[in-house]
């Protein structure tokens, strides 16, 4: 399926590779469960924030079909969870949908038991494993018409937050591949010296890389995504008590 993915997938992307303060956003994850509440998932914070960000880009949250842009009204993201299937960890994405409506702790359960959902096919969180059964030969043809489908977009959404680079400990930044519009991609967390207030202290910062299509998004807009998107991460205003509680 990635190797169809890779040969249809013909657009010019763009690459923003970032750096998000996220010490504030991560002692209130910690703060939270300290004082009895759930152990709120990093990755679900980041989707959550990228979610309100998309509410108020909405030109983001689409995809062209023949001579057409599609503004799609819900924002559903595909987020890559690792679940475990036998005795090895495998990537399959889970996908959050009318995501701008559910608090941080609704995404948070969503992710949670995805991961724990017990299965012996790669694909029964979407509902796909039957797409095993094209012969290779159509799968490229397949992967095409999905692609332009209304449909699909709908049901697995053209925004997708892929998190597994967390696990390093040093600088770390992945250029990505896939077909969504805006594609996040979490890099490593790692403390470094930081001028703040006229001093240097250490700071716990994310390494983010954002990709567009640049046939639907340019370069002014994805920088003012950007910075939206880093100021709420950063600010963790998701992260008070009607976001957790409800």
């Amino acid at each position: 399926m990635v190797i169809a993915s890779i040969a249809v997938n013909k657009r010019s992307a763009i690459h923003s590779l970032t750096e998000i303060d996220v010490t504030d956003a991560r002692h209130l994850i910690r703060e939270i469960h300290e004082k009895g509440g759930p152990k709120i998932s990093f990755t679900a914070y980041l989707v959550s924030c990228l979610a309100r960000t998309l509410k108020d880009h909405p030109e983001l949250n689409s995809f062209i079909r023949p001579r057409k842009l599609v503004l799609l009204d819900d924002v559903t993201i595909s987020v890559l969870v690792e679940r475990e299937l036998g005795d090895e960890k495998v990537p399959e994405p889970v996908g959050i949908q009318a995501a701008q409506n559910k608090s941080l702790l609704h995404i948070h359960e969503e992710i949670r038991a995805a991961q724990a959902k017990e299965s012996k096919k790669l694909g029964d969180l979407t509902c796909s494993a039957w797409i095993r059964l094209i012969p290779g030969f159509l799968l490229k043809t397949f992967v095409r018409i999905a692609d332009r489908n209304i449909t699909m977009a709908k049901r697995y959404g053209k925004v997708a937050v892929t998190a597994l680079g967390m696990f390093s400990n040093t600088d770390t930044w992945f250029i990505p591949h896939g077909t969504a519009t805006v594609l996040l991609t979490v890099g490593s967390i790692v403390k470094k010296p930081v001028w703040r207030n006229e001093q240097s202290e250490p700071r716990e910062m994310l390494h983010i890389t954002a990709s567009f299509d640049h046939e639907i998004v340019d370069g002014a807009p994805a920088a003012r995504f950007i910075k939206q998107f880093s100021e709420m991460v950063e600010g963790g205003s998701l992260l008070d008590a009607k976001e957790v509680n409800s």
